[in-house]
């Protein structure tokens, strides 16, 4: 099994996905309390750092197999003002600080789709350079999330640098062949949980995998699914996105339903088990702000086999 130290863990997405690939945590930084509670409840072994990344140092863990995480993406989100590294939020420096730390066999970070925008050419260029000049051949790639099993439609940027020697091993997953099931295929039975007469109905409407799920951050957004444009989305496939609902429908609800925290849980590619530390508002934010756990895994899957390959090398030297 090869080790990993996840930073800005959140509520785990990523981390899911490496355990899945199998990659033991060594340690996950989070600065977040409830998203660090939410680590702690679903994984109690689990060494969760709750501390500011700037004031985290990667000595302690040289010689880790894998650094991974999913840095601050206000910096780069078209939905904000793309900053970039003029951004207090941008991490990216601290990433490429814990990679020199560290320096790990390979290194998975996560992102918004805007980092692929011409305004950040340069920025991606540097990073690059960066990274080749501690020993890595860099790349990056875009995924949709409903590629690889995730019915909703999730673009996201994923850089990946692997040392040198062994960067030849690794190859970006191929989407899966199957598509998603839609919304409603997925959903059918939570909506049902309380006898909902329209549940079938609605799962014949929501006929489509979902748009993307907006956790939004501390300073904007609540537990509603998003802007203008986001909520025309999810009522064209019946939801009603101005809220979150606690619960299903009741047996005679009538109109559009709304979903409830474990339901977009579902959406994100969350297992069932997987809980969320908080209250609404906070859960939410933590689910749509998390890398759906298929995808973070078939990633790390790619990389696994790729370290793999080193270690069967020195084996048989």
């Amino acid at each position: 099994m090869f080790s990993s130290l996840e930073i800005c863990a959140g509520a785990g997405g990523q981390a899911l996905g490496l355990e899945m690939a199998g990659f033991d945590h060594a340690a996950l930084v989070e600065l977040e309390p409830a998203a660090c509670a939410t680590l702690r409840l679903n994984r109690p072994k689990w060494n969760v750092v709750e501390q500011d990344l700037r004031e985290f140092h990667g000595a302690p863990y040289k010689g880790i197999d894998l650094v991974a995480g999913g840095v601050p993406c206000p910096p780069f989100s078209k939905a904000g003002k793309q900053l970039g590294e003029n951004d207090e939020r941008d991490l990216f420096p601290e990433a490429i600080r814990l990679v020199d730390e560290c320096r790990p066999q390979a290194v998975m970070l996560e992102n918004v789709r805007g980092l692929l925008d011409a305004v950040f050419e340069d920025y991606r260029n540097k990073v690059e350079k960066q990274l080749i000049k501690l020993g890595y051949v860099p790349g990056w790639k875009l995924l949709n999330a409903s590629e690889f099993g995730v019915s909703q439609l999730r673009p996201r940027v994923v850089f990946v640098g692997i040392r040198r020697e062994i960067a030849s091993q690794f190859e970006w997953p191929e989407p899966r062949p199957m598509a998603p099931p839609t919304v409603g295929q997925l959903l059918h039975d939570l909506m049902k949980a309380n006898g909902w007469r329209g549940a079938d109905r609605w799962r014949e409407q929501a006929n489509s995998i979902a748009p993307t799920l907006v956790g939004g951050s501390k300073k904007h957004g609540g537990p509603d699914l998003g802007p203008t444009r986001a909520k025309r989305a999810w009522a064209a496939i019946g939801v009603d996105g101005m809220g979150l609902w606690d619960e299903a429908p009741q047996r005679d609800f009538v109109g559009m339903p709304r979903l409830t925290p474990r339901m977009t849980a579902r959406i994100q590619g969350f297992p069932d088990h997987w809980r969320f530390s908080g209250l609404k508002t906070a859960a939410y934010r933590q689910i749509g702000n998390a890398f759906p756990p298929p995808v973070a895994s078939a990633v790390a899957r790619q990389i696994f086999t790729a370290l793999s390959t080193r270690r069967i090398f020195k084996v048989a030297q």
